[in-house]
């Protein structure tokens, strides 16, 4: 059990490779929305022999954690994936779900207590595990091409204030100024997008998934999937 984070409770699932991972393999935090009508679906769904999906840490509208895989096991949360030079990255990675209905019903904010939550447990879990801050990421980051989640609304913002990912270090008003302004050379931001970690692919459709799903979690105010000055700057200051 982790200490001094809110009461985690449990709720095991059986979806789990058997064989047993040592700490020094946890590279990477991973967060996932559940997309479902019902928190209760979700949970279902997640310990269900029949899913065969599954995560380590699910929180709960209320903020409560329910812990569905212990840590030192494989939880099937990421799929195919992959960041840098890391691919499927469930064995690398801990999965943490987060109970909101998504973009097919009725996306919402996540609200306080799930957010105290959020910060508290991926505070625990980064000391642990000593996971870098630039290896925190979001479902959408490690399969771009196929996933939205945790989405536009999850606070990655508040998350790097707690040095819990990264951030750009573009001001509100500059990012204003450069807002739609035409980049010319995309050549170089798929360069950059590819070093910084996202999957590269010259299919333009995919690129397309890739583009919106940087801005979901870069720059939210407008995700256009067009690339101004704006997404190129942050990026710049990413890397």
């Amino acid at each position: 059990m982790l200490k001094n984070v809110e009461k985690v409770s449990i709720n095991f699932s059986p979806n789990f490779d058997l064989k047993k991972r040592p700490n020094y393999k946890v590279k990477y935090l991973i967060f996932h929305y559940t997309g479902m009508k019902s928190e209760a679906a979700a949970i279902k769904r997640l310990t269900s022999f029949n899913s065969k999906v599954s995560c380590h840490y699910f929180i709960k509208i209320n903020g409560e954690i329910l812990r569905i895989v212990p840590d030192s096991y494989i939880a099937w949360h990421a799929g195919t994936s992959s960041w840098k030079n890391d691919n499927f990255l469930n064995s690398s990675s801990i999965g943490i779900e987060i109970s909101n209905p998504g973009h097919d019903y009725n996306y919402k904010n996540f609200n306080t207590k799930q957010i105290r939550s959020i910060i508290s447990l991926s505070k625990k879990l980064k000391k642990k595990y000593r996971i870098k801050k630039e290896n925190i990421l979001g479902h959408s980051d490690i399969a771009p091409l196929r996933k939205k989640d945790p989405g536009e609304k999850f606070p990655w913002k508040l998350l790097a204030k707690n040095n819990l990912c990264l951030w750009h270090n573009i001001n509100v008003n500059d990012c204003k100024k450069l807002r739609k302004k035409k980049l010319h050379n995309y050549k170089n931001f798929d360069y950059l997008l590819f070093r910084f970690g996202y999957t590269f692919t010259k299919n333009s459709s995919e690129k397309v998934k890739i583009y919106k799903n940087f801005q979901r979690r870069f720059r939210p105010e407008l995700i256009s999937s067009v690339i101004d000055k704006e997404c190129y700057a942050i990026l710049k200051s990413l890397i």
